[in-house]
């Protein structure tokens, strides 16, 4: 995996030195129909079927976080929901209204962890970078 050094204050001292902290470098993205044809070429299924389980897939996710179920999926990991609120005194004084952030969380399992100890990293530098 590649990497890139940014320099960044610590959150904890804002005003201490900055120090370079290693960011990852995304070299681009899989598209569903790139994924599928990659599933496909390890199955019986076609790319089409991949895709369209993919596609299905992506359509009902959203329905089940929404009524609060985590979405474990095997060895891969679970998909949920998180909030994040204003305080209330109360809960009398609590509303829905002060939630403010809904956000996506996926806890990867124990198989796919497994698969990522062995990572390579390696620093990424542009061609115009000077050493």
């Amino acid at each position: 995996m590649n990497y890139r050094l940014v320099q960044k204050r610590n959150p904890q001292d804002p005003e201490g030195q900055r120090k370079y902290y290693a960011n990852a470098v995304n070299v681009g993205k899989m598209t569903v129909k790139s994924l599928a044809k990659e599933i496909s070429g390890r199955s019986s299924l076609t790319r089409g079927d991949i895709e369209n389980v993919l596609n299905n897939f992506v359509d009902v996710l959203p329905t089940f976080l929404k009524m609060g179920m985590s979405i474990q999926l095997g060895d891969f990991g679970t998909i949920r929901l998180s909030l994040s609120s204003e305080g209330a005194d109360t809960p009398k004084d609590f509303t829905a209204d002060m939630i403010r952030h809904v956000r996506v969380i996926f806890t990867p399992g124990p198989m796919l962890l497994k698969e990522l100890d062995d990572i390579e990293f390696i620093e990424f530098k542009l061609l115009k970078e000077k050493e």
